[in-house]
């Protein structure tokens, strides 16, 4: 398992709490003995479009510091995906993060999908054709959604669920429904844990959301999948439970 990072993740680029000083810090903090670090660059603005509109890249452009940790955001879920197609199973310990971003509009803390710019900059380059996205964040990952809406080769699927035992029966029914892919996404969000906004699961439970992963990948895509780190805001159990989906997944 490789965690992509780059120093510059660190900076508070904005005033939101998925910028906020320490969040990137107390989740390399837990990872940093465990897991090979490999560094990202950015991407281009012709990667960006392969998503987003020129419009919206401008607008981004304006918002100086922002946009350059975005594009090495972005940059950093690309060599994700570049390592988990070679069968190198990777986490883009990224920010901001991004599937609430559109091809012509973001919000919630986004401004490029990281995810979705990363399976089409491969898709494009023929590397992959079939990928399944879950999205385990709390909040539905509309951007993703949107982009993927007519796109029978990329399934998108936001796991729910009331209780930590529903949540998790929707995970494993959504993947054992699923086809064989090139690869599997995972936008990684950690807010909906007991101690953060949504209030639900344990910590171990992302591990047992990483296992089941893997052996998805496993049985359907030759182990390919990477993951981005999407929400999560509470710091002191923020780290751990990145640790454990990485513990289930590689």
């Amino acid at each position: 398992m490789h965690v992509v990072y780059h120093p510059r993740y660190e900076e508070v680029y904005a005033s939101d709490p998925a910028a906020a000083l320490g969040r990137i810090e107390c989740i390399k903090h837990e990872l940093e003995q465990i897991f090979e670090f490999v560094e990202p660059t950015s991407v281009t603005d012709d990667v960006l479009r392969l998503v987003h509109s020129e419009t919206h890249v401008s607008w981004v452009k304006h918002q100086g510091l922002t946009y350059e940790i975005a594009v090495l955001a972005v940059g950093g879920a690309v060599k994700a995906a570049e390592l988990a197609a070679e069968g190198e199973p990777a986490f883009g310990l990224i920010r901001p993060p991004g599937h609430h971003a559109s091809p012509d509009s973001s919000w919630g803390f986004c401004y490029f999908n990281n995810v979705a710019i990363a399976v089409e900059k491969l898709r494009t380059a023929g590397i992959v054709k079939k990928v399944s996205i879950v999205d385990i964040d709390l909040h539905y990952g509309d951007g993703t959604a949107n982009f993927y809406s007519s796109t029978p080769d990329v399934t998108y699927h936001h796991v729910e669920g009331s209780h930590r035992q529903n949540y998790l029966a929707d995970l494993t029914g959504f993947l054992a429904g699923q086809r064989s892919c090139d690869f599997i996404a995972v936008s990684a969000g950690f807010d909906r844990h007991a101690l953060d906004w949504g209030g639900l699961l344990t910590t171990a439970d992302y591990e047992e959301i990483g296992r089941l992963v893997k052996e998805y990948a496993h049985r359907k895509c030759d182990g390919r999948v990477f993951a981005v780190l999407e929400g999560g805001y509470n710091h002191d159990v923020l780290g751990k439970n990145v640790k454990s989906l990485l513990s289930g997944l590689q």
